[in-house]
């Protein structure tokens, strides 16, 4: 029997996501995921009246595939897929995997050829900026070891967080997209962070679940140049299969000129050195989904974590929120500042705007944790 939480999240997927209708066209992109619950999302995507085209996808397969990949067959893809996405209005990305590191053992120079050969082109070029998109993952005993939960625990947990209510956030969150249009200085704060950059005029985007599922973020970037300080990560990030711990950055007139991470120190500049832009940061953004505490090493997680921030070495969006820097790398890596893990303050223009990852000011508090959850 069909679970009712996944007709639930479907139809969250199609009517507040992507607001789908009959002049839509819809590619439903699924990796590793029930083929009863792909079945749900096509059935409530058709229910719209939307076109529906649906692209099935193995990480075993896709990690073979890379494996192999050369230049000429990734430029093959990217006009196979660039075309595909010319056809759509909307993109459903469903994201599953029993091993999160199943592309760990792909070269580097492969990975850094593909995000540069197809990213840049189908998913820079045209899915983002161009198509009503939303990307999740979806809930596996694998990720439940990843949270260190159980099964059942991990799927509530991902239900609860997934489908709550994004109206409310998205009514919570306009006070602080004003306050950050209206900001010109930011400074960051905590334990090995001493971080000082502008956001005067880059405009914020408030996300409640318009693009990400789960959501609860506002995000900017830092004018280009303006950066300087030290930035000390405090979770673990996962990018391109391998895990980053202790990610610290010197900045200098918005560029990284030191980055160290432990024994993956070395494979790290290598990431930083895919292109130009790769140094350069592409997205700040403040998290606050209520629901969402503790790292698990999947971004579309972490980066909404209550109280936490991340800042994105790489590619920007498209205005409002961007920047104007362009990379193959676009890479969110999250510090939590609640006092269980260190704490920190931002400050913006001078004034103190959140401490130890509660909003201080009266018109901020409705995202904090106990008014949002």
């Amino acid at each position: 029997m069909l679970d009712p939480r996944v007709t639930k999240l479907a139809n969250l997927l199609s009517t507040h996501c992507c607001e789908l209708g009959p002049s839509d066209s819809v590619l439903v992109h699924a990796f590793d995921i029930p083929d009863e619950a792909v079945a749900e999302v096509v059935r409530v995507c058709q229910a719209s009246g939307a076109k529906v085209v649906v692209r099935l996808e193995s990480g075993i397969v896709r990690r073979q595939l890379m494996i192999g990949m050369s230049e000429p067959n990734a430029a093959l893809y990217a006009d196979i897929e660039k075309f595909e996405m010319e056809q759509m209005t909307s993109y459903i990305a469903l994201r599953g995997s029993d091993n999160y590191a199943e592309q760990s053992d792909v070269p580097g120079d492969i990975m850094s050829m593909w995000q540069r050969v197809y990213s840049i082109p189908v998913v820079f070029g045209i899915r983002v900026p161009k198509t009503k998109w939303v990307a999740l993952r979806w809930p596996t005993p694998g990720m439940a070891q990843q949270a260190n939960m159980s099964t059942a625990a991990f799927e509530k947990f991902y239900f609860d967080v997934c489908t709550l209510d994004y109206k409310r956030m998205e009514r919570a969150a306009q006070p602080l997209k004003d306050l950050m249009d209206s900001t010109d200085q930011v400074h960051i704060l905590g334990p090995g962070t001493d971080l000082k950059f502008s956001i005067k005029g880059i405009g914020s985007v408030p996300c409640s679940g318009h693009r990400n599922i789960p959501d609860g973020e506002c995000f900017t970037a830092p004018v280009k140049d303006s950066m300087n300080g030290v930035i000390q990560y405090n979770t673990v990030s996962l990018y391109q299969g391998t895990e980053y711990k202790d990610i610290r950055y010197v900045v200098k007139n918005g560029k990284i000129v030191e980055a160290t991470a432990g024994a993956n120190t070395d494979k790290l500049n290598e990431v930083l050195d895919t292109d130009e832009g790769a140094r350069y940061f592409g997205e700040w953004a403040i998290g606050y989904n209520p629901y969402v505490l503790h790292p698990m090493k999947d971004t579309l997680f972490d980066e909404k974590i209550a109280g936490s921030f991340h800042l994105t070495p790489g590619n920007a969006y498209d205005p409002p929120g961007g920047n104007g820097n362009k990379s193959a790398i676009h890479w969110d890596t999250v510090c939590i500042q609640r006092p269980d893990y260190g704490g920190g303050e931002i400050w913006f223009d001078g004034k103190l705007i959140r401490k130890d990852g509660l909003f201080v000011l009266p018109e901020l508090a409705g995202l904090n944790p106990d008014q949002l959850g």
